[in-house]
């Protein structure tokens, strides 16, 4: 069965969510074993995920909007994700292999090692591990040089004849100003009165570290090589 691959270089944050529903859902029903969906938002937008840490209100909307800002509430977990031209996303799905016993760790290694691979083309080498103070710090963080340059999240859903669907999602600092996405962030923190705070020093984007840089499109046909 052929991999899914849609390319959206120029997207609304929310638009991806809706197209990224439908191609789990293709999964689920056995029409698909994998798909792959590489995406850039249009236009700054922070991702507030679900729950009653994280409130979306008219106020955080309109605080948002006077820095320039969208904000979209998504089903998930974690901290807010800010989203910016210059942020290159992807989106993994595919059918967890039955014969191979399900582990979180083994699932996130993998697509880190995927990941890793598309640095290696640029000749960046890059570490897996937390970034204290980074906006949605986790443990499969890539790291170049100690400093966070990608986030990763995963979900795991059940297919409708029986097995394990996994969503993987990567979030790439590609080439944007870090000190402009981490403000809305802390702005986040501060409306709904948490104590913590991210700082833009352990960021970096993957063009302060190579001489080659790409179109969106490049940067796509390369994300590309490395999941095949």
């Amino acid at each position: 069965m052929k991999p899914k691959l849609l390319l959206y270089p120029n997207i609304q944050v929310e638009n991806v969510f809706t197209k990224e529903t439908e191609v789990l859902g293709q999964l689920q029903r056995g029409e698909l074993n994998e798909a792959l969906i590489l995406w850039q938002p249009d236009k700054p937008t922070l991702v507030l995920p679900s729950g009653n840490k994280w409130q979306s209100s008219e106020g955080l909307h309109l605080q948002l909007m006077q820095m320039g800002w969208q904000l979209f509430s998504r089903k998930t977990g974690g901290a807010p994700v800010p989203q910016v031209p210059g942020v290159i996303n992807v989106s993994y799905m595919y059918v967890w292999d039955k014969q191979t016993p399900y582990s979180i760790p083994k699932a996130y290694q993998d697509f880190c090692d995927k990941l890793s691979r598309f640095f290696a083309l640029y000749n960046v080498k890059v570490d897996v591990h937390a970034t204290e103070f980074s906006y949605c710090d986790g443990d499969y963080n890539l790291n170049i040089a100690g400093k966070k340059v990608v986030g990763t999240a995963q979900r795991v859903v059940l297919k409708n004849s029986g097995g394990k669907v996994v969503l993987a999602q990567a979030c790439i600092l590609i080439n944007t100003d870090i000190s402009t996405i981490i403000n809305p962030v802390n702005a986040c923190y501060e409306y709904h009165q948490q104590a913590e705070r991210v700082r833009s020093a352990v960021h970096t984007c993957l063009v302060q570290h190579t001489a080659q840089q790409d179109s969106v499109e490049g940067y796509f046909q390369s994300l590309i090589k490395a999941f095949s």
